[in-house]
């Protein structure tokens, strides 16, 4: 197993985890098993990428902001950034809509399973608790989001890993130092230039865990799965946005190999461990470590460029999410509410589903929440909404997995479309673990 590339042990844990989870449904007391005894070590892997994201955020966004040496060139790449995140998510919510108006899976649902569904979802802690985060973010001010961006205080920030905040705070210090004399700069620059090479280092011990840990997680999902006969009829809405998901890769690949002139093949390879990690945590934030060791060391993007485009991707970049709340918007709307379904309630969609997915960061579990949101912008029948919600909750959490996939390689598209504009993609250099571990035997 030294010899195999991380990507290959990755999958090879995540198909172990998932037969495993199969095996252990069949078994009395195997559901028990693997939530006591296995569903831990998955947990403290997704903690430990917790615990590394905040300083690695911090460390790399204010020595990338400070050695651009030029304010103008943050404006430059701000600027880049945002309009090409709101154009890549702009086409997600495009095929989302175009897939779901042809295959239309809403369709013809029968009324019994529609009951069933209601019956088994309607009131489950799931459900109530998104629409009650919804209806808490409908309820605050039109310009709630842009105040939370400015923290008051930084420490409780980075205690609640609050991840637009901690971004400007980044931001506000990079900027900072640029503005003072060089050499009273110095000092803090190379404080958090080495702290980002400590804390990469830790991405690369805390991945010799990753194998063992994909299987944890992979077998804790699989039997959650409870009721199959609800899963398959709602398969062919789930393909929808397994297909879409798999076109908007298609496009990623596209800008690839046009703009950075690098192979599609070569690029799924050097990210592969970053979007096997997201599919099995479901969380950009606790894959941002990752995402951003294997695009500095193994893609090539200069630190400057990374460290400012994936973090601020990982918190408003949703292009996974985005589409599946298009599809899964007009879903809903074909099972109960089909006379919502008119051509201006779909551009209101495009354009709520849009501003949603740049505000969505401060909202946990944003995606059906933020779908929730996007519903009441086209006048959803409110007593509608437990139903709507209940109709895809049983199949969110595997797609939430492949959305989450697709929004850590949008980030990482989108940080080497900047690193070509800017002249900052150069040859991969890539670090191991034990590079240093002959020199402190």
């Amino acid at each position: 197993m030294k010899k195999l590339a991380l990507h290959w042990k990755i999958l090879i844990g995540m198909v172990l985890g998932i037969l495993f989870g199969f095996l252990m449904n069949s078994i009395d007391g195997g559901k028990g098993f693997v939530t006591d005894w296995i569903k831990p070590f998955g947990t403290i892997f997704i903690n430990l990428l917790k615990l590394i994201a905040v300083p690695l955020i911090l460390a790399s966004l204010i020595k990338g902001i400070s050695d651009l040496k030029d304010i103008s060139k943050i404006k430059k790449m701000g600027l880049r950034t945002m309009i090409i995140y709101m154009m890549t998510t702009l086409v997600a919510i495009v095929i989302g809509l175009g897939i779901v108006n042809l295959v239309k899976p809403g369709a013809g649902m029968s009324t019994d399973t529609i009951e069933k569904i209601k019956a088994k979802y309607e009131t489950s802690s799931g459900v109530v608790d998104k629409l009650a985060k919804a209806s808490a973010q409908n309820d605050a001010g039109p310009l709630q989001a842009l105040v939370d961006i400015f923290p008051s205080n930084i420490f409780n920030s980075l205690g609640n890993a609050s991840m637009l905040q901690i971004i400007f705070f980044a931001l506000f210090v990079g900027i900072s130092l640029l503005l003072i004399p060089e050499k009273k700069a110095k000092p803090l620059m190379d404080f958090f230039d080495s702290l980002n090479e400590v804390v990469m280092k830790m991405v690369d011990l805390i991945m010799l865990f990753a194998p063992y840990a994909v299987f944890a997680l992979l077998a804790n999902v699989i039997i959650a799965f409870d009721d199959t006969e609800i899963l398959i009829k709602l398969l062919v809405y789930a393909l929808c946005v397994v297909g879409g998901l798999l076109l908007m890769i298609g496009f990623y690949l596209l800008l690839v190999s046009f703009y950075t002139k690098k192979s599609p093949i070569w690029f799924l390879k050097q990210i592969s461990p970053a979007q096997l990690l997201a599919f099995s945590t479901s969380s950009s934030a606790a894959t941002l470590p990752v995402t951003m060791e294997r695009v500095e060391e193994h893609i090539g993007v200069d630190k400057e460029v990374s460290g400012f485009v994936l973090p601020v991707g990982a918190t408003i970049n949703m292009d996974g999410t985005s589409l599946y709340q298009a599809i899964a918007a007009v879903f809903i709307m074909q099972v109960v509410w089909p006379e919502g379904l008119t051509f201006s309630n779909q551009l209101i969609i495009v354009a709520t589903a849009l501003l949603a997915s740049i505000g969505s960061a401060a909202v946990p579990s944003a995606g059906m929440v933020m779908l929730v949101i996007v519903l009441e912008s086209i006048g959803f029948p409110a007593e509608l909404l437990p139903i709507g919600l209940a109709l895809i909750f049983a199949v969110d959490r595997p797609l939430d997995m492949c959305r989450t996939t697709v929004n850590v390689t949008g980030d990482a598209t989108v940080s080497m479309i900047i690193a070509k504009s800017l002249g900052k993609l150069h040859d991969p250099k890539p670090k191991n673990w034990d590079d240093n571990y002959d020199k402190v035997k």
